[in-house]
């Protein structure tokens, strides 16, 4: 079975304004990333919107509807913090991102694909049940992950985050739910300022390894294979989901790890591995951080080509 693409292009036109890291070019370099000739055989998909009650399994109404009415008119832009930016496109480049994971989710629970990236903005794993930050709206690969449960009858599923920031809102979600997993790797004492290793969740369904500033291959590596994919592959999951961030990169502006393209191919690798023994080989990744345009663009490319080799 192949891997596919998943993605619209209303996310491109999500704008967050002059000199913000998260912006257009991101996706944009991505997606010209993907359309290398090793990438030919990659499926293509359009993102659909995510559906009201699919957020809702995340999100109270009270939440959905304040992003949605905060998207501007015009030209304007929209700050929900001062990090957090909506403008005219931005509702429905939210919708698409959600829906991109949930539409990701049935083609590979059902076996049309082997695995997926959502190669999609804004960013979803910051964004808590009532809150939007740190770049995100709604929180995509948890509406991802409640949506494999209501759906396809899942319970036991995973999410692996190795964005340079802790994923504080996917953490958020899985805390009391025992048949959920989340781990992550993250720079140490970084925004959100979250994810210390005593934060367990209800039944150790929670493990946080932060990553002193400086950390490289090595450290990263170490927490990934000593610490958390024994944890996941212990979990068995029904389904794995990845929040890819890139940004722990060496060249990345916002934070100060020193991974390299090599280290996100190898991570992936490992995944798909646990995923292939655990659950029929269930995958679905969607893009996080990165913030160095080249860098980012090789490291998606690195982690879709380590997909398609799974």
């Amino acid at each position: 079975m192949p891997t596919a693409l998943f993605s619209h292009p209303v996310c491109i036109e999500h704008d967050t304004g002059p000199h913000h890291p998260e912006c257009s070019d991101r996706l944009k370099a991505v997606l010209a990333a993907l359309e290398d000739e090793a990438f030919s055989l990659l499926y293509r998909e359009e993102a659909p919107h995510a559906t009201v009650d699919q957020l809702l399994r995340v999100h109270p109404l009270s939440h959905i509807d304040a992003v949605l009415d905060a998207v501007p008119h015009g030209d304007e832009l929209h700050h929900l913090d001062p990090d957090t930016v909506v403008s005219a496109n931005s509702g429905e480049a939210a919708l698409r991102a959600a829906g991109a994971v949930c539409a990701a989710v049935d083609a590979v629970v059902t076996g049309r694909y082997r695995n997926a990236f959502c190669a999609i903005r804004p960013p979803g794993h910051h964004a808590e049940r009532m809150q939007a930050m740190g770049f995100c709206l709604f929180n995509n690969v948890a509406v991802g992950a409640l949506h494999a449960r209501a759906e396809h009858g899942l319970r036991r599923v995973a999410v692996i985050d190795f964005d340079v920031h802790h994923g504080n809102g996917t953490q958020h979600v899985f805390a009391d739910d025992a048949e959920l997993f989340y781990a992550s790797t993250h720079q140490e004492n970084h925004y959100p300022g979250t994810g210390h290793y005593h934060e367990r969740g209800r039944a150790n369904n929670i493990v946080n390894f932060p990553l002193p500033a400086g950390s490289g291959s090595q450290s990263f590596r170490m927490a990934m294979g000593d610490v958390i994919l024994p944890a996941l592959n212990d979990f068995k999951p029904e389904l794995i989901l990845v929040s890819a961030g890139f940004d722990g990169h060496a060249m990345d502006p916002l934070a100060h790890l020193r991974l390299t393209t090599e280290d996100f191919a190898w991570v992936t690798r490992e995944i798909v591995a646990i995923a292939r023994d655990t659950c029929a080989n269930r995958v679905v990744s969607t893009l996080e951080g990165g913030y160095d345009l080249s860098a980012l663009a090789a490291s998606a490319a690195a982690h879709v080509r380590a997909l398609m080799g799974s």
